[in-house]
């Protein structure tokens, strides 16, 4: 077993990782679940991008996939703390 299989094995686990929490964004039955389904999402999305990054040896695929992780972090805060507010009733 070569080591790009693994990562090919790798790759698909994560697909279908992707697959099933996509389906629980779109069929979520609260905004938070949604939420936490989308940051799930993107954080395999990331890790897909690592993987393809180390297979095909090209280093921009990880660090762009280093920025969208940063960015779907602070997304995600922003989300939960607009859900806070709203929550408290401030938005």
């Amino acid at each position: 077993m070569t080591p790009e299989s693994l990562f090919m094995g790798a790759m698909i686990l994560l697909f279908l990782s992707a697959t099933l929490t996509m389906i629980r964004m779109l069929i979520g039955p609260t905004i938070p679940d949604r939420v936490v389904a989308l940051d799930a999402l993107t954080t395999t999305t990331a890790g897909a991008m690592v993987l393809y990054g180390v297979i095909t040896e090209q280093a921009v695929i990880i660090d762009v996939a280093l920025v969208y992780a940063v960015l779907s972090y602070i997304a995600t805060l922003y989300i939960a703390r607009y859900l806070v507010k709203k929550r408290v009733g401030l938005a």
